[in-house]
């Protein structure tokens, strides 16, 4: 069964030649294979500025700039976001992506109480990081991807959220690299 899947690629450097983006795009080939439908969001050449108020991500209109993007997590089944964990976390440019994408009216209701509005969606956070990923899950209690996952994604009434965490990136050789990119080519060919 086919399915639309988004893919948000929110590493911010827009060169293209990390990783983070030979994963996305082994994913997307995956996907294809599988006769999926894809679009991508390239969240590093979108421009929007941060948000300052409470009130300005409650009232303000989004960037024109953020509508593609609003309209492929619209029109998606399945949410599929990648960055490099920076500080414990995602970088800075998807927490303000996220934060201009996902407003109210768009992402969630607040009339009457915080009513989700990105139902029948499912995602996967796919996070590359220099450390062992066994040592963020362990002694950090992988607190940044739990953040986005429950905080922000699960509010949304996005689920189920999955995540795969790859580690050490920096030391790793060129198996582990095609190992890591051929189990992503497989999530893509399931959508999940």
């Amino acid at each position: 069964m086919s399915r639309r899947i988004a893919i948000l690629q929110g590493h911010p450097d827009r060169s293209g030649r990390r990783f983070g983006h030979a994963l996305a795009r082994s994913y997307e080939q995956g996907a294809g294979s599988a006769a999926h439908e894809v679009r991508i969001v390239q969240i590093a050449r979108l421009d929007f500025p941060l948000l300052r108020t409470q009130e300005d991500w409650r009232k303000s209109t989004p960037p024109g700039g953020l509508a593609d993007a609003q309209d492929a997590i619209r029109w998606a089944e399945h949410l599929v976001l990648f960055f490099p964990l920076w500080l414990g976390t995602m970088p800075a440019l998807v927490k303000g992506f996220l934060e201009q994408a996902l407003r109210p009216g768009f992402a969630l209701g607040l009339e009457g109480g915080w009513k989700p509005l990105l139902r029948g969606r499912s995602a996967r956070v796919v996070v590359t990081m220099g450390m062992p990923s066994l040592v963020y899950r362990t002694l950090f209690g992988s607190h940044g991807v739990r953040g986005l996952e429950q905080g922000i994604l699960r509010v949304c009434g996005i689920r189920p959220v999955r995540s795969t965490l790859i580690g050490d990136v920096e030391g790793c050789g060129a198996e582990k690299r095609r190992i890591w990119l051929e189990k992503l080519a497989i999530l893509g060919q399931s959508a999940l």
